[in-house]
């Protein structure tokens, strides 16, 4: 069943480039070239997806910006068309600090970058930006909380839970059609519009021999990490940050509705004042996924930050 819509049509086109990194890891890349002639002369952005997305699902975002300089997302590890068709136990944050350092050599080898990341992506590269401090340019943090505290007593239960779920296989959602999707992907984005979902659909997930289509992505993501979240280590990359910092988040996020008791509000507050360069933007009508809900506010703020 195919979605009965008038069909989007992305402004600002991408070209795809699969690359090997760190000797033997698979990355997609998507590219939006800057514009031939264009003055600004301007630093490369690079977009920095979050769990259970792909690079792709910035195109709308990209619509909006400046066509004056290359625009790079990448697909994290594991997802979308990084993923490398071997059996994964389990994903690691510091894999991803190795990925993304790799990356920010391909496309800006000698000079530094503008990056953004989105919810997982934005708590990597904040700390990526506290332990490279001279790669990063300015910097963008998109909803990126980071995590709860843990405690070292936690480590054996942790670890466990981690042994016994490699014991069974894991799985992930299939859907009947794009429609599916579409309304799928409306349940963390609410402001989604429907065309564009159309189009993301198709990015997001593929059709397989089943009939069914599936989400490209690496069930082991689901997996719980073996390696407790260290706070205090996090928090000191955050306080080593050269660049500007500008911290987006949507107006309709509630961070305490799903964090609760464990990781409140006035906590990561506190981590944030430990970083030296600040600026706040709350974009209205957006929740969590604001680069689907509010792609052009986005935009306006990115643009507004970065020149």
């Amino acid at each position: 069943m195919s979605i009965q819509t008038s069909p989007y049509l992305p402004r600002r086109a991408s070209t795809v480039e699969q690359l090997t990194i760190r000797g033997a890891v698979p990355y997609r890349v998507h590219r939006w070239a800057a514009e031939k002639g264009s003055s600004l002369n301007a630093p490369p952005l690079l977009l920095a997806h979050g769990w259970m997305d792909v690079g792709a699902s910035f195109q709308r975002c990209v619509d909006y910006l400046s066509a004056g300089r290359d625009v790079i997302a990448l697909d994290w590890r594991g997802f979308g068309g990084s993923r490398s068709g071997q059996p994964v136990d389990s994903y690691c944050f510091y894999d991803y600090y190795g990925d993304l350092d790799a990356i920010v050599d391909y496309i800006s080898p000698n000079s530094p970058i503008d990056l953004l990341g989105h919810s997982m992506g934005g708590n990597i590269v904040m700390t990526y930006a506290g332990t490279c401090p001279a790669r990063i340019r300015r910097l963008i943090n998109v909803e990126g909380f980071g995590l709860a505290k843990t405690a070292p007593s936690e480590a054996p239960a942790r670890l466990a839970q981690w042994l016994s779920e490699l014991k069974s296989p894991v799985s992930l959602r299939t859907f009947a059609n794009e429609q599916d999707i579409v309304e799928h992907l409306r349940i963390r984005s609410p402001q989604l519009d429907k065309e564009y979902g159309a189009w993301l659909a198709r990015q997001w997930a593929q059709l397989q021999p089943d009939g069914r289509w599936h989400i490209m992505a690496d069930a082991a993501h689901k997996r719980v990490n073996p390696i407790l979240y260290r706070s205090d280590e996090a928090i000191s990359t955050w306080a080593n940050i050269q660049a500007r910092v500008l911290w987006v988040e949507g107006e309709n996020t509630g961070h305490d509705r799903w964090s609760g008791d464990k990781y409140p509000r006035s906590e990561f507050e506190d981590r944030l004042s430990k970083v030296q360069s600040v600026e706040r933007r709350v974009i209205n009508q957006a929740g969590h996924m604001i680069h689907l809900d509010q792609p052009q506010a986005l935009a306006t703020a990115i643009e507004d930050f970065l020149s």
